[in-house]
């Protein structure tokens, strides 16, 4: 990560995992690492290749990925969480349960209204 200024440990975890994608990455690798690019393609919904590529790229360069090239034709590529990305499974677990209770609740809500 490149701004070095962030003081905030909460406003710093943002910045290493945030955007639309790296926490659905994250994820599909605490799901099961390692995967191949095209794992994560198909299971990662709406993601274009070339954003899965940079996202990836910069989990790297974060070390909370790597990366590992076999020398086949074509090339494959498999992806892992380094021992620092598992530090982010409990993190992920949690966030995975606020959400399922909140998704939950909403279909819950709707539910009500159309009765």
């Amino acid at each position: 990560m490149k701004n070095s200024k962030i003081v905030c440990p909460v406003e710093f975890s943002v910045a290493l995992m945030g955007g639309k994608w790296k926490l659905p990455i994250l994820y599909a690798l605490i799901k099961k690492s390692p995967k191949r690019f095209k794992e994560l393609e198909r299971e990662i919904v709406g993601i274009t290749p070339t954003m899965l590529t940079t996202q990836l790229r910069k989990l790297e360069a974060d070390n909370l990925v790597s990366r590992k090239i076999f020398a086949t034709v074509p090339p494959t590529v498999e992806y892992r969480l380094t021992n620092h990305g598992k530090t982010m499974k409990a993190m992920i677990a949690e966030i995975e349960k606020w959400g399922n209770f909140h998704m939950k609740k909403m279909k819950a809500i709707s539910n009500s209204k159309n009765e």
